[in-house]
């Protein structure tokens, strides 16, 4: 049988689970539809797809789409591979057994048999599965003050080897063909908090330690090595009262035990993220109050490049994502992905997969592929996206290459156009190739409306804004820019001026066409218009004849005119009630064609009738 494409996605919807072929085909495969699948993992090289239903967990050979065993287990929440498959764990909430039983609720599995190897308990769903050595000679798991040691090919001898501890609450496995396990004890009776690397061959002594205060928890993340380690630390609270999210700090350590740090970053704040290169000898810190900084760092923690400043951010926000080439640090294209919960690199490293998954945004779910160029190759609306991923595939598959142009887009992929898009933040290493992700936010700060149009305080003032602060001495009413020279302070009267003739020039605007009654009623063109009313823009679409009326009627009245008087009581209802005709008329138009509306939606449109009433009372 024909192999599947390695560039392969799988999604869950609420109605389905699917599994898709990359480009340029995005064709599902057929026969393959399961509307009973609760959650799915790939292994760690693509070869297997896990998918768990309420009955069991069924296993495909995800090369071929085809299935290979089948864990007759009902309940499953949680499903892991080891890191060549050989293995998957699975677990499910621990519930009380009669006569006092354990509830053995996490188990190893034989991937290609489904048989059982070894169960344990597992209360809590945080850090539930067991660690693996990269060649899947050992695993491991923690218990109170100790870590235990399993060698896979003699289960059932029990417990391999011990490291005990006191008052250790977190470890980590290290990737690489020599594994070393890092250990993180916290702060305890004025003693401070330390990280521990150990070879996993001898526990006697550490081959590298950093103690550190201010860390209630840590999160350790490896180069592809295994030979250097960053701990990310975070205390519950700010005890500076700057944050709401605690105090984070990133130290540096070396397996080797030659070398560690406090990495020294150049913002104040909280550090956002983290992220090893693919080559394991460069890191890249998003850091900083808003808005953050992005610096990438060589393997001493030198800084190498700065990215610049701004805020981070995706989800349900404006959010952009940059491409960069890394060995030249030039920017590639700016891409627009607004609402994006989820940002991907395919395996080959030519395409970026952006989705909005619900329940984090229940409109507009779907997923979007992009080209490393910014074409938009590829748009697939999905009604409850609540899960997606590209099947993994091994590094050896996709050597490094040379720049490519962007493909071209297929009239069935449903893309209408690529948007440009703005601006530079949340950065996200690429992995396997030379490139890095950023995703960009570049949103104005919010301002109360008692707030707008006046002057920002410098107590909140932001760090960027320090070049920018206006000293307003009495120098004949002319604002002085710290540090600034003459010629700048002759732009900004300069710029002071026109502005002042442009104010001018719309005032004698606005005086002739109150005199002429330029506004007596709304133009005829079918398109959308726009008016203002009172500073406000009133939208007007073709809704019904009878909703136009009272807009026209208000907008040719003396009183509501475009020179800004206010306007009547009654104006204000019209307009108010126009415009939630205008939405029922839009909510009637997606149920026709089919969209699911949610019940406060269904309820407004059923109030069409009593606002058409009212509408007809307040007619002149």
């Amino acid at each position: 049988m024909a192999t599947v494409s390695p560039t392969q996605l799988t999604y869950r919807s609420f109605n389905n689970l699917s599994l898709v072929l990359g480009h340029p085909t995005y064709e599902t495969i057929k026969n393959f539809q399961d509307g009973s699948i609760k959650t799915f993992q790939y292994s760690k090289d693509g070869g297997y797809l896990s998918l768990a239903s309420p009955e069991s967990v069924k296993i495909i050979n995800a090369e071929i789409a085809e299935p290979l065993s089948e864990i007759e287990k009902k309940n499953i929440v949680e499903i892991g591979f080891s890191p060549k498959g050989t293995y998957i764990s699975t677990w499910e909430r621990p519930v009380k057994l009669p006569d006092n039983l354990v509830h053995k609720n996490l188990i190893v599995w034989e991937t290609a048999t489904a048989q059982t190897l070894i169960q344990f308990t597992q209360k809590s769903s945080a850090n539930w599965n067991v660690q693996w050595t990269e060649d899947e000679s050992f695993f491991s798991r923690m218990v109170t003050g100790e870590v235990h040691f399993y060698d896979s090919k003699r289960i059932d001898k029990g417990i391999h080897n011990k490291l005990r501890l006191e008052n250790i609450i977190d470890f980590s496995l290290s990737p690489g063909k020599n594994p070393f396990i890092a250990v993180f004890i916290p702060e305890k009776n004025s003693a401070p908090a330390s990280v521990r690397i150990y070879s996993i061959s001898n526990f006697n002594s550490p081959l590298a330690q950093k103690t550190f205060f201010k860390a209630d928890k840590v999160r350790m993340n490896w180069n592809d090595l295994g030979t250097n380690l960053l701990v990310l630390t975070q205390t519950e609270v700010d005890k500076t009262n700057k944050s709401y999210y605690g105090e984070t700090n990133l130290y540096f350590l070396s397996v080797a035990g030659n070398y560690d740090c406090c990495v020294q970053l150049k913002k104040d704040g909280p550090i956002h993220d983290v992220a090893w290169s693919p080559n394991s000898k460069e890191f890249i810190v998003v850091y900083g109050y808003m808005p953050a900084k992005a610096t990438l760092f060589d393997h001493r923690a030198n800084p190498i490049h700065e990215f610049g400043i701004s805020p981070p951010g995706f989800g349900n926000l404006a959010g952009t994502i940059d491409i960069w080439d890394r060995e030249n640090l030039k920017k590639l294209t700016t891409i627009e992905a607004p609402n994006s919960s989820e940002c991907f690199w395919s395996p080959d490293g030519r395409y970026i997969m952006t989705a909005t998954l619900s329940p984090r945004l229940r409109v507009d779910n779907g997923y979007k592929i992009w080209h490393y160029t910014g074409v938009l190759v590829h748009d697939e609306s999905i009604q409850e996206l609540l899960q997606i991923q590209w099947r993994p595939a091994s590094v050896e598959q996709y050597p490094m290459r040379t720049l490519s142009p962007p493909p071209k887009v297929s009239e069935d992929s449903g893309v209408l156009a690529a948007k440009p898009s703005r601006n530079p933040s949340f950065y996200l290493l690429r992995k396997r190739t030379i490139f890095w992700v950023v995703k960009l936010l570049k949103v104005g700060a919010y301002r109360p409306p008692h707030a707008r149009g006046t002057a920002t305080p410098d107590m909140f003032k932001r760090e960027d804004e320090a070049t920018k602060r206006i000293n307003m001495q009495d120098h004949g009413n002319k604002p002085m820019i710290v540090g600034a020279s003459e010629v700048t302070t002759k732009a900004a009267v300069k710029n002071k001026k026109k502005r002042e003739a442009a104010k001018k020039k719309k005032e004698e605007a606005n005086i002739t066409s109150e005199k002429s009654n330029a506004v007596s009623s709304l133009p005829q063109s079918p398109a959308p218009t726009q008016q203002v009313i009172d500073n406000d823009i009133i939208d007007t679409v073709d809704v019904t004849d009878s909703a136009k009326e009272p807009i026209a009627s208000a907008l040719s009245t003396n009183g509501t005119s475009q020179g800004g008087s206010l306007l009547s009581e009654t104006d204000k209802k019209i307009r108010n009630l126009t415009k939630k005709l205008r939405q029922i008329a839009e909510l009637k138009e997606r149920q026709q064609k089919g969209d699911k509306l949610e019940l406060t939606q269904m309820q407004k449109i059923a109030t069409e009738a009593t606002l058409r009433k009212e509408l007809e009372m307040l007619k002149p």
